[in-house]
């Protein structure tokens, strides 16, 4: 098979302005940024609001590899299997950053037959939303370091600002740094450092925000730090949160793009999967809900992370409630989680993990298991689709199918990578099924719980700990958050994807460990208290062999190496 760049080359693009009209979006509210890309206009949620309500359908997968399991070319593939059986179907999907597709993760446009396009912009800056993030955030951190060099009139406290850079690169000599070296004319000296752009709350904020109105709001809200008395300081007394607003007037408006298959893709924002909510923007959801038949979309990692805080954050915040779920299951996962192989990130997988081994799939069922439960604890019944490569067996499948089905659920493979929607179209009847069906959807815990006991409730019940250790200065901030009036927030927490536990090494579905909270943050503007759980690096690094170093131009101006 091509590889993805060649297939996406390949691909004939039809009208970007085409793909809106088939979505009923108004030709106003249409705005061409390039060849097969286009920005919708907030006023497209408006004209479509009057139009049946789609059904909704969340993306998640079971606790995968360091490569990942394919939920992104799943719900690519799943939307191209439901046009196939003649519904009119969108998928919404998180705007990639550069920092792992010159790193090691490559590009997130989806693989094979599965893909949106055009693959290059969408990986490569796209329309420049992830740039204007990076100078909002940068813009209030600018302002914060002015505040401090006139000493202004809030006495903020140089060593306890919270607000760093970011910048849209994986480069760990930024991580920790010192500003304002060099005579008093350069600023405050103090200690600060970078995080990658999509760890800023400015892209939580925008990810959730549901209006540019909510959006200013929002940005105002956020706590940059603290006065030597201790009380909260936002970015509305700095005096940033208009310009950032500014700023971010065209970020704000999502990203209308079209699978290899024509089918609508809107990509927008793209907050961290480890300490925001890892999901793509409201408003492009409330663009999609009306624009067919059926939205799919993607949560980040696995379903104990991504699909928790797509039920518990960001459904709270939109009011949109799924149909349906689909939960990625590989054979390499399940091998993986045996215990039996060791997988290196950045490095191939072992060739014995590649062989064919049904006791090593059954081995590994614990995961999945532990998976089904977590999605159905919302009141949800997952559709299991195990995304097929070239090294699966037969037999391999057989054993998940029978893995699925002592647990209650439906699992159907899918070869959408290699055949596209022709690939997906029993995962597809399987969703229209399971969405027909209605779910009963609800939330882990009520608003009104606190927030040590929201963070217990998920640890306890979807990650599998016996109980859960705050730290005493996690306490300390637990009690002046809620002191503050920021107890009724949903939580996040932050911890490694790899495990259900806060270790990477443990893999399956540990029980009777321990959550240790080392410390719990506020992002106020994005509206959820975040707690860190182990080391949760926010500016990755590069890898001894970075895929950068493979990116070219050829004589023909075309790019090479991107994959």
């Amino acid at each position: 098979m091509p590889d993805n760049l060649t297939i996406a080359r390949g691909a004939r693009l039809w009208p970007i302005e085409e793909i809106a009209h088939r979505m009923g979006v108004p030709g106003e509210a249409v705005e061409p940024y390039g060849r097969g890309v286009a920005k919708l206009d907030l006023s497209a949620a408006n004209a479509l609001a009057g139009r049946p309500r789609a059904r909704y359908v969340v993306v998640s997968a079971i606790t995968p590899t360091p490569p990942g399991e394919g939920k992104t070319t799943t719900s690519i593939g799943l939307v191209q299997g439901l046009q196939q059986l003649g519904h009119a179907a969108t998928v919404a999907l998180r705007q990639s950053s550069m920092g792992p597709t010159l790193g090691m993760k490559g590009g997130a446009a989806g693989g094979g037959y599965s893909q949106v396009v055009p693959m290059e912009r969408i990986n490569l800056h796209l329309t420049g939303d992830i740039h204007a993030v990076t100078a909002a955030h940068n813009l209030l951190a600018a302002m914060i370091d002015n505040h401090l060099h006139h000493r202004r009139q809030l006495d903020l406290d140089p060593e306890n600002v919270r607000w760093q850079r970011v910048v849209d690169i994986n480069d760990r000599a930024l991580r920790h740094i010192v500003v304002g070296l060099g005579p008093r004319a350069d600023g405050v000296t103090r200690q600060s450092g970078f995080e990658i752009t999509a760890a800023s709350e400015v892209m939580a904020v925008l990810a959730l925000a549901d209006s540019l109105r909510d959006l200013r709001q929002r940005l105002g809200r956020m706590v940059i730090g603290y006065t030597r008395a201790g009380e909260p300081v936002t970015a509305e007394e700095i005096g940033a949160a208009g310009a950032m607003t500014a700023l971010l007037k065209e970020a704000i408006k999502p990203n209308l793009l079209q699978t290899l298959e024509h089918a609508p893709a809107l990509i927008h924002a793209g907050p961290f999967g480890n300490i925001a909510h890892g999901n793509s923007s409201i408003v492009a959801d409330r663009i999609g809900i009306h624009a067919g038949d059926y939205l799919v979309t993607e949560a980040g990692f696995g379903a104990d992370m991504g699909a928790e805080r797509f039920f518990n954050i960001k459904c709270r915040a939109s009011g949109l409630t799924p149909d349906a779920a689909v939960l990625v299951v590989t054979v390499r996962a399940l091998k993986y989680h045996s215990g039996h192989y060791r997988v290196v990130p950045g490095k191939p997988l072992p060739a014995a993990m590649l062989a064919e081994c049904p006791e090593d799939v059954r081995a590994g069922a614990a995961n999945l298991i532990k998976q089904i439960d977590n999605i159905r604890a919302h009141g949800v019944t997952p559709v299991v689709a195990i995304n097929a490569f070239p090294s699966d067996s037969p037999g391999e499948h057989a054993v998940i199918r029978d893995i699925a089905e002592a647990a209650g659920v439906r699992a159907v493979v899918s070869t959408h990578v290699r055949d596209g929607g022709a690939g997906a179209i029993d995962l597809a009847q399987a969703v229209v099924a399971a969405a027909a069906g209605g779910s009963e959807f609800r939330f882990l815990y009520p608003d009104d719980m606190p927030p040590d006991a929201k963070i217990e409730r998920i640890a306890t019940r979807l990650y599998g700990a016996a109980d859960v250790a705050f730290s005493p200065e996690a306490r300390d901030q637990l009690d002046a958050y809620r002191q503050q009036g920021h107890g009724g927030l949903p939580v996040c927490i932050a911890k490694t994807h790899l495990s259900l536990t806060a270790d990477p090494t443990r893999l399956g579905a540990p029980t009777g460990w321990t959550l240790p909270v080392r410390e719990v943050r506020l992002s106020a503007g994005a509206g959820f208290l975040y707690a860190l759980c182990g080391d949760i690096r926010t500016m990755p690094g590069l890898g001894a062999d970075p895929a950068a170093a493979h990116i070219d131009i050829d004589d023909n101006g075309e790019i090479t190496g991107l994959y």
